[in-house]
């Protein structure tokens, strides 16, 4: 990633209180070729997700089919994980996405927007409304309605 991406990354993951512990799991893309079929991609990378992701995990997958969801109602949901000591994974596919087994395997499929969003934004957008649900919950005057 570009150094103002991993430099913003870093400046919301701080301002985290501690209880909310957010790490960043990177999965190396597939090689791509000319004859490599997006499908093969896919499932190469949805074997290395299944390695990353813990057994207990609730996964969100990321797609722009996904449920929209407001800040005010990630900060609901982001108080449940808080208070039920639940591990979150949040899947953002590659460039093909993720592969329908592991959309089918996920607790719930989420879109940011319709729009298709390069992977640097969306790794941006996930840690910056985490930090907004959390000043929701906390009354800090960060977000304003």
């Amino acid at each position: 990633m570009p150094a103002w991406v991993d430099s913003m990354f870093t400046e919301y993951s701080k301002q985290l209180p501690k209880k909310i512990n957010f790490n960043l799991i990177e999965i190396a893309p597939a090689a791509r070729s000319k004859n490599t079929n997006p499908e093969q991609l896919k499932k190469i990378e949805e074997k290395k997700i299944n390695t990353a992701i813990s057994n207990n995990s609730l996964l969100i997958a990321l797609d722009e089919k996904g449920k929209s969801i407001s800040s005010r109602e990630l900060s609901v949901e982001l108080q449940t994980w808080i208070d039920n000591q639940q591990h979150v994974s949040i899947l953002i596919g590659g460039a093909d996405g993720l592969s329908l087994s592991i959309k089918n395997k996920a607790d719930e499929i989420w879109s940011l927007s319709k729009m298709t969003l390069p992977h640097s934004l969306v790794r941006i957008v996930i840690i910056e409304q985490i930090y907004r649900a959390w000043s929701i919950i906390s009354r800090h005057p960060y977000h304003r309605e």
